[in-house]
Protein backbone atom coordinates (compact mmCIF):
# COMPACT_ATOMS: atom_id res chain seq x y z
CA UNK A 1 0.00 0.00 0.00
CA UNK A 2 1.38 3.41 -0.90
CA UNK A 3 0.73 6.69 0.85
CA UNK A 4 -0.29 9.83 -0.99
CA UNK A 5 2.09 12.75 -0.75
CA UNK A 6 -0.76 15.18 -0.26
CA UNK A 7 -2.82 15.15 2.92
CA UNK A 8 -4.86 18.36 2.49
CA UNK A 9 -4.35 19.05 6.21
CA UNK A 10 -2.32 22.19 5.44
CA UNK A 11 -4.87 23.76 3.12
CA UNK A 12 -5.82 26.35 5.72
CA UNK A 13 -2.23 27.50 6.31
CA UNK A 14 -1.29 25.35 9.29
CA UNK A 15 1.03 22.40 9.72
CA UNK A 16 1.72 19.88 12.47
CA UNK A 17 4.87 19.65 14.53
CA UNK A 18 6.20 16.30 15.67
CA UNK A 19 3.90 15.73 18.61
CA UNK A 20 0.77 16.80 16.74
CA UNK A 21 0.51 20.46 17.66
CA UNK A 22 -0.76 22.51 14.72
CA UNK A 23 0.82 25.91 14.13
CA UNK A 24 0.70 28.47 11.29
CA UNK A 25 3.03 27.75 8.38
CA UNK A 26 4.65 31.15 8.88
CA UNK A 27 5.62 30.37 12.50
CA UNK A 28 9.30 30.99 13.23
CA UNK A 29 9.79 27.27 14.00
CA UNK A 30 8.57 26.37 10.51
CA UNK A 31 10.75 29.10 9.02
CA UNK A 32 13.74 27.61 10.85
CA UNK A 33 13.39 24.04 9.66
CA UNK A 34 12.29 25.16 6.20
CA UNK A 35 15.54 27.11 5.90
CA UNK A 36 17.48 24.03 7.04
CA UNK A 37 15.70 22.08 4.27
CA UNK A 38 16.71 24.77 1.75
CA UNK A 39 20.31 24.55 2.93
CA UNK A 40 20.25 20.77 2.62
CA UNK A 41 19.03 21.10 -0.98
CA UNK A 42 21.90 23.46 -1.82
CA UNK A 43 24.37 20.94 -0.38
CA UNK A 44 22.87 18.26 -2.62
CA UNK A 45 23.37 20.58 -5.61
CA UNK A 46 26.99 21.24 -4.65
CA UNK A 47 27.63 17.54 -4.15
CA UNK A 48 26.32 16.88 -7.67
CA UNK A 49 28.67 19.52 -9.11
CA UNK A 50 31.95 18.34 -7.61
CA UNK A 51 34.11 15.29 -8.17
CA UNK A 52 36.10 15.50 -4.91
CA UNK A 53 35.13 12.17 -3.32
CA UNK A 54 36.41 13.12 0.15
CA UNK A 55 34.28 16.27 0.13
CA UNK A 56 31.26 14.42 -1.25
CA UNK A 57 31.40 12.06 1.73
CA UNK A 58 31.61 14.94 4.20
CA UNK A 59 28.71 16.73 2.49
CA UNK A 60 26.57 13.59 2.81
CA UNK A 61 27.44 13.49 6.52
CA UNK A 62 26.46 17.16 6.86
CA UNK A 63 23.19 16.53 5.02
CA UNK A 64 22.43 13.80 7.55
CA UNK A 65 23.15 16.23 10.41
CA UNK A 66 20.83 18.78 8.79
CA UNK A 67 18.03 16.21 8.89
CA UNK A 68 18.85 15.79 12.59
CA UNK A 69 18.59 19.57 13.07
CA UNK A 70 15.35 19.71 11.10
CA UNK A 71 13.89 16.94 13.26
CA UNK A 72 14.88 18.79 16.42
CA UNK A 73 13.34 22.04 15.19
CA UNK A 74 10.15 20.26 14.03
CA UNK A 75 9.40 18.89 17.50
CA UNK A 76 6.92 20.53 19.81
CA UNK A 77 9.19 21.35 22.77
CA UNK A 78 6.19 21.27 25.12
CA UNK A 79 5.16 17.70 24.33
CA UNK A 80 6.78 14.33 24.89
CA UNK A 81 6.69 12.92 21.37
CA UNK A 82 7.62 9.37 22.44
CA UNK A 83 9.64 9.41 19.25
CA UNK A 84 13.40 8.94 19.15
CA UNK A 85 14.95 12.06 17.57
CA UNK A 86 18.64 11.78 16.61
CA UNK A 87 21.13 13.87 18.59
CA UNK A 88 23.57 16.47 17.37
CA UNK A 89 26.92 15.88 19.07
CA UNK A 90 30.05 17.87 19.77
CA UNK A 91 31.90 15.41 17.52
CA UNK A 92 29.78 16.72 14.62
CA UNK A 93 31.20 20.20 15.22
CA UNK A 94 34.71 18.79 15.58
CA UNK A 95 34.38 17.09 12.18
CA UNK A 96 33.71 20.47 10.57
CA UNK A 97 36.66 22.06 12.37
CA UNK A 98 38.99 19.22 11.36
CA UNK A 99 37.84 19.46 7.74
CA UNK A 100 38.45 23.22 7.71
CA UNK A 101 41.95 22.70 9.10
CA UNK A 102 42.63 20.05 6.46
CA UNK A 103 41.42 22.22 3.56
CA UNK A 104 43.24 25.32 4.79
CA UNK A 105 46.66 23.66 4.46
CA UNK A 106 46.62 23.91 0.67
CA UNK A 107 45.05 27.35 0.35
CA UNK A 108 46.76 30.71 0.03
CA UNK A 109 46.51 32.89 3.11
CA UNK A 110 43.49 35.15 2.82
CA UNK A 111 44.29 38.81 3.46
CA UNK A 112 41.26 40.38 1.77
CA UNK A 113 37.58 39.77 1.30
CA UNK A 114 36.80 37.74 -1.81
CA UNK A 115 33.86 38.08 -4.13
CA UNK A 116 31.73 34.95 -4.42
CA UNK A 117 32.28 33.24 -7.74
CA UNK A 118 34.95 31.56 -9.81
CA UNK A 119 33.04 28.46 -10.82
CA UNK A 120 29.51 27.16 -10.37
CA UNK A 121 30.19 24.83 -7.44
CA UNK A 122 32.14 27.49 -5.52
CA UNK A 123 29.39 30.06 -6.18
CA UNK A 124 26.70 27.65 -5.02
CA UNK A 125 28.73 26.96 -1.89
CA UNK A 126 28.66 30.68 -1.14
CA UNK A 127 24.87 30.62 -1.55
CA UNK A 128 24.71 27.68 0.86
CA UNK A 129 26.86 29.67 3.32
CA UNK A 130 24.40 32.56 3.16
CA UNK A 131 21.42 30.24 3.68
CA UNK A 132 23.25 28.67 6.64
CA UNK A 133 23.79 32.10 8.19
CA UNK A 134 20.08 32.84 7.71
CA UNK A 135 19.17 29.58 9.45
CA UNK A 136 21.48 30.51 12.31
CA UNK A 137 19.88 33.97 12.61
CA UNK A 138 16.40 32.43 12.69
CA UNK A 139 17.43 30.00 15.43
CA UNK A 140 18.89 32.86 17.48
CA UNK A 141 15.63 34.77 17.00
CA UNK A 142 13.75 31.70 18.22
CA UNK A 143 15.82 31.71 21.40
CA UNK A 144 15.12 35.41 21.89
CA UNK A 145 11.39 34.67 21.53
CA UNK A 146 11.71 31.90 24.17
CA UNK A 147 11.21 29.15 21.59
CA UNK A 148 13.35 26.16 22.50
CA UNK A 149 16.36 25.53 20.26
CA UNK A 150 19.04 23.04 21.26
CA UNK A 151 22.25 25.00 21.90
CA UNK A 152 24.22 22.55 19.73
CA UNK A 153 22.07 23.54 16.73
CA UNK A 154 23.29 27.13 16.84
CA UNK A 155 26.90 26.07 17.45
CA UNK A 156 26.75 23.61 14.55
CA UNK A 157 25.21 26.15 12.15
CA UNK A 158 27.82 28.73 13.11
CA UNK A 159 30.63 26.30 12.40
CA UNK A 160 28.94 25.02 9.25
CA UNK A 161 28.84 28.48 7.70
CA UNK A 162 32.59 28.81 8.35
CA UNK A 163 33.10 25.38 6.79
CA UNK A 164 31.10 26.40 3.70
CA UNK A 165 33.23 29.52 3.24
CA UNK A 166 36.38 27.40 3.44
CA UNK A 167 34.84 24.80 1.14
CA UNK A 168 34.05 27.42 -1.51
CA UNK A 169 37.71 28.45 -1.54
CA UNK A 170 38.87 24.83 -1.55
CA UNK A 171 36.60 23.86 -4.46
CA UNK A 172 37.77 26.86 -6.45
CA UNK A 173 41.47 26.14 -5.88
CA UNK A 174 41.10 22.40 -6.53
CA UNK A 175 39.69 23.35 -9.93
CA UNK A 176 42.46 25.88 -10.66
CA UNK A 177 40.05 28.78 -10.28
CA UNK A 178 41.06 32.28 -9.34
CA UNK A 179 39.68 34.15 -6.35
CA UNK A 180 38.52 37.67 -7.09
CA UNK A 181 39.72 39.99 -4.34
CA UNK A 182 37.30 42.72 -3.33
CA UNK A 183 38.88 46.09 -4.03
CA UNK A 184 36.55 48.64 -2.45
CA UNK A 185 35.97 51.82 -4.37
CA UNK A 186 37.02 54.72 -2.22
CA UNK A 187 35.76 58.28 -2.36
CA UNK A 188 37.99 60.49 -4.49
CA UNK A 189 38.60 62.97 -1.67
CA UNK A 190 40.17 60.33 0.56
Amino acid sequence: MSFKIYTKTGDKGTTALIGGTRIPKNHIRIEAYGTIDELNSWLGTINDQITLVDIQQVLKEIQDRLFTIGSSLACDPNKDTKMHIPDLLETDVILLENEMDRMEVGLPILKNFVLPGGNLAASNTHIARCVCRRAERICVSMQQENEFVDEMVIIYLNRLSDYLFMLSRYILHQNNGIETIWNPRLKKDQ
